[in-house]
């Protein structure tokens, strides 16, 4: 009996060492040179469609595309709706997300961020010629639209009496204010920037309502992947990579003309 339990516990020990390790996202990744990225391409500058030729262009586009070559890999991008995007990294249709997502309390018990890489804040946009809205106070009971599942939308419901129109895309929500089927736009203050650059019939009012901080995602528990993540952005900073990116779509204004606000 004795040695049966001593053969068993070295065969237990064998097959032990003997397993081939399980393989995690970072292995895969290594393993097919392939990072596969979810994005709502609605939300310029940080990521759209070119007018003309359909790519993928914008601040957090160039940024994972850098991330992926200090990784030795291809960035593989998947567009998803904003609502969705969670959902979908959870599902394992991509590996990480990158598209102006703001790190919340309530997210990252969902999904881990890396190293914040930008700071943005909320902002009210009206139309033209509005002279009555100045700040968030004069919003009660007016219509306000957001786009759906952001920080802005969480923001404006916070406003009590104002009643809150939620839209899959931004641009949307600007083109309703633009009818008359809305008094304000509550977003990302970047944003509606690139917006009211591209279409040139609204303005900014009142102080930036929130500092929030925009941050990739990973899975739950891949901290190989969150760490390389991390590693990437820090030799980008260093090289001053990011830097550039950032007066690429801040700076210099070209991008306004190949940028598009997709419509509904």
């Amino acid at each position: 009996m004795k040695n049966i339990i001593i053969s068993s516990l070295i065969l237990l020990l064998i097959l032990c060492f003997c397993s081939p390790k399980q393989e995690d996202s970072l292995d895969r990744i290594q393993r097919t040179e392939k990072l596969r990225v979810g994005t709502d391409a609605t939300y310029p500058p940080f990521e759209s469609k070119d007018a003309k030729t359909g790519k993928l262009i914008g601040f957090d586009i160039d940024l994972m595309s850098a991330v992926c070559e200090e990784l030795g890999v291809k960035c593989e991008f998947t567009v998803v709706p904003f609502d969705g995007i969670v959902s979908g990294l959870k599902n394992n249709k991509y590996d990480v997300i990158i598209s102006a997502f703001t790190i919340t309390s309530e997210r990252e018990k969902m999904v881990d961020f890396s190293q914040p890489y930008y700071q943005a804040g909320q902002s009210i946009a009206v139309r033209l010629d509005e002279q009555k809205i100045k700040s968030i106070d004069d919003l009660v009971g007016k219509k306000v639209g957001v786009q759906l599942g952001t920080t802005g939308e969480i923001r404006a419901k916070k406003i009590e009496g104002a009643e809150i129109i939620s839209y899959d895309n931004i641009g949307a929500a600007f083109i309703d204010m633009d009818n008359h089927k809305l008094d304000a736009v509550i977003n990302d203050k970047p944003t509606s920037e690139r917006v009211i650059a591209v279409k040139g019939k609204a303005k900014i009012v009142g102080e930036t309502l929130t500092s929030e901080n925009y941050g990739m995602a990973v899975r739950k528990g891949e901290q190989r992947l969150l760490d390389a993540i991390n590693e990437s952005l820090e030799k980008l900073k260093a090289t001053g990579k990011l830097q550039k990116i950032n007066e690429k779509w801040f700076s210099s204004g070209e991008e306004s003309n190949t940028s598009s606000i997709h419509n509904p």
